[in-house]
């Protein structure tokens, strides 16, 4: 290594297993980052300044006064420029011995294979589930790792997905975790749920860290697990994801608009649908009165606390309307209400159910009033 390089870098080398191979192995490393907003923004920082050789960016959006919130890498001054490439030149100032690839469009099943596959990393920086899918299944096809990041609010996910073990085996990949997209509109995005500025940068930060991680081959890496972070609790959970070999093969790219089928958010808005707080959810269980209870978040968050409802998973909900019962109150919830109140109007819509009350406030709520 070059003197500067050693003095640039020294806090990595006075940390213990970590050497100058390791460093050597950043250097020569090539990582990809599909989007350079909130998420993308600490994730191209830190890698940046951690001496990643080659960084590519995918981004065809331009800076908005609304990213500025948790978008720590713009600034005022680039409202109306391209992101990837505002980012880019604000990264060669902090790292001018770093190569940037700059593509200023939309990752697409026509173009993904082609430009994700020069990198050796793939760090998901979107927020959307068509390109979830589209990244996960081209991670797939190229025998490549990525990186998955979320954030909703005051929650964010991490995890590693299709990680190449020691033993040749791959990790589990996204589809494993979500074998099937929620319907249309079902889950608001930041925009219309709302981010709170920081947590994009933790989730963010966290996915720079698991890309060093595998790079350098320091540490245990989120393969086969899914961190989860509260920020209002700073409760963090981390969730074994069932590694599903043989469930779906992925050979070739879709159409994942039309796999999504995310083409209205009409059902987001509109009338608002009965709802029922946690103290009258109490009282219908102690009076005997029968009534069904319907949880609809995703299996491993039921596994690590529920009601005691049935499980149908949001993705899930409309091809299993048939074990909804129309005799009897039904109550459908979530973890903060906002899932299962989209999940009944879609229900109420296409199938005429007129007997479904959302918890209010969701299992939130219910722990807030009786603590279990």
């Amino acid at each position: 290594m070059e003197r500067e390089d050693l003095k640039r870098y020294s806090r990595h080398l006075a940390l213990p297993d970590f050497t100058e191979e390791s460093q050597d192995k950043l250097k020569n490393s090539k990582v990809i980052v599909v989007g350079a907003g909130g998420l993308g923004s600490p994730v191209l920082q830190y890698l940046t300044a951690a001496g990643v050789g080659t960084i590519g960016i995918i981004d065809y959006d331009v800076v908005e006064i609304s990213n500025l919130q948790r978008q720590v890498i713009f600034t005022e001054a680039d409202l109306g420029k391209p992101k990837a490439q505002v980012a880019a030149e604000r990264l060669k100032l902090l790292n001018s011995k770093v190569k940037f690839n700059i593509y200023l469009e939309k990752l697409t099943s026509d173009n993904a294979l082609e430009l994700l596959k020069p990198y050796d990393l793939i760090i998901d920086g979107t927020d959307n589930f068509p390109s979830r899918y589209l990244i996960n299944d081209s991670s797939v096809i190229l025998n490549k790792p990525f990186i998955y990041g979320s954030v909703y609010r005051f929650e964010g996910q991490v995890a590693v997905f299709n990680y190449a073990y020691n033993d040749g085996k791959r990790g589990s990949n996204y589809r494993d975790l979500f074998p099937e997209p929620p319907p249309p509109d079902l889950v608001p995005n930041c925009e219309e749920g709302g981010v709170i500025g920081v947590m994009p940068g933790i989730i963010g930060t966290m996915q720079a860290a698991e890309a060093i991680k595998i790079i350098t081959g320091i540490g245990e890496v989120l393969s086969d697990k899914l961190l989860i972070i509260d920020i209002q609790t700073f409760q963090i959970s981390k969730i074994k994801i069932q590694n599903k070999k043989d469930s779906t093969v992925i050979n070739e790219l879709i159409d994942y608009n039309e796999f999504c089928a995310t083409k209205s958010k009409s059902m987001l808005f509109g009338p608002k649908v009965k709802e029922m707080d946690s103290i009258a959810l109490k009282e219908l269980m102690d009076s005997g009165e029968e009534f069904q209870l319907i949880d609809v978040r995703e299996s491993y968050e039921y596994d690590q606390d529920n009601l005691g409802g049935e499980l149908i998973p949001l993705g899930q909900i409309m091809n299993e309307s048939s074990k909804i019962r129309k005799d009897i109150k039904v109550i459908i919830h979530c973890r903060s209400g906002s899932r299962s109140a989209a999940a009944i109007k879609h229900l109420e819509k296409q199938f005429g159910f007129d007997n479904l009350y959302n918890l209010k406030g969701g299992i939130i709520n219910w722990h807030t009033k009786f603590g279990y």
